[in-house]
């Protein structure tokens, strides 16, 4: 039960942050956005850690790994995913940002001596589908620079996201991913911050209330609390049933964001997200159904 309203916590955590942070970005610059948000991720984490006496350094051995989430899943994607915030509606970068596992299968195919089978490929091919749907290249402004920019953003978001993940999957942890949170959250928030300061110089907020709470959910809630409950129900629920729950994600983001923003719920919209989330489900499946022992 614990983890099954966890699950539901983060879907509704991550789903509703897309429309929280267009809104936050309306305030300050993007590069600080982010970059305040890691540094408020790791202040919790720190708060979290110290009185369990778990605030240890991380071993050697995982230290390649660190710099792979902190640099790649935290860092960039947040860059990426909040620069196209600014031009592309929510909705649509939930989607986007979210075709991560249909990424995943080729890449362990490629990387790591996976199989591609039929069950993975079928569900690539109908993802893929999802993503022409939503772009509609008969319809698509492919003169706007910024939009189209904005939607390669999010599809490179997904793509490093899922390098990450690939990365995990080949790596063998000498601490528990809990323990290395905050120092992942440490390499991605100094470069971070340095690029911030060079591109966008000092940090300009406008001392609005919107920006407090919108930084504080983004901080404590979709960073902190996030990554601590997307640890704990991997590790208490089957990995099909997370891979399926995480399809919740940008479905909710989607819905959320044309009640909050009022950004229209378009056929392309809904299409390209039924078929992206049929391809991730039929990928996950397929995973499942191969890793399951012979009887």
């Amino acid at each position: 039960m614990r983890a099954a309203i966890l699950m539901v916590l983060l879907v509704l955590v991550w789903g509703g942050n897309w429309p929280i942070m267009k809104m936050g970005l309306t305030h300050i610059q993007p590069l600080w956005f982010c970059t305040f948000r890691l540094a408020l991720g790791l202040a919790c984490m720190v708060a979290i850690l110290v009185p369990m006496g778990r605030l240890r350094p991380p071993p050697r051995g995982d230290w390649p790994v660190l710099f792979s989430l902190g640099l790649l899943s935290m860092a960039l994607f947040m860059v990426l995913t909040n620069l196209a915030l600014l031009v592309v509606p929510a909705g649509r970068s939930a989607i986007l940002a979210y075709t991560t596992p249909l990424w995943v299968a080729p890449g362990a195919a490629l990387f790591l001596g996976e199989r591609l089978t039929r069950g993975r490929l079928a569900g690539l091919l109908l993802g893929l589908g999802g993503i022409v749907v939503l772009f509609n290249p008969l319809s698509f402004d492919w003169s706007d620079r910024e939009a189209v920019t904005g939607n390669l953003m999010l599809l490179a978001a997904a793509l490093i996201w899922a390098a990450a993940i690939l990365h995990v999957r080949g790596h063998r942890w000498c601490a528990p991913p809990l323990e290395l949170a905050p120092w992942q959250m440490l390499i991605g928030l100094v470069p971070l911050a340095a690029a911030a300061a060079v591109f966008e110089g000092a940090p300009r907020p406008d001392g609005s209330f919107e920006l407090a709470w919108t930084l504080g959910y983004n901080g404590i809630l979709a960073t902190a609390f996030a990554f601590w409950a997307a640890v704990t129900v991997n590790r208490l629920l089957p990995a099909l049933t997370v891979s399926l729950g995480f399809l919740g994600v940008p479905a909710f983001g989607l819905v959320i964001s044309a009640l909050v923003l009022g950004e229209g719920m378009s056929p392309a919209n809904l299409g390209g997200l039924a078929l992206i989330i049929g391809g991730v489900a039929v990928v996950a499946v397929a995973g499942a159904r191969e890793r399951r022992p012979p009887n």
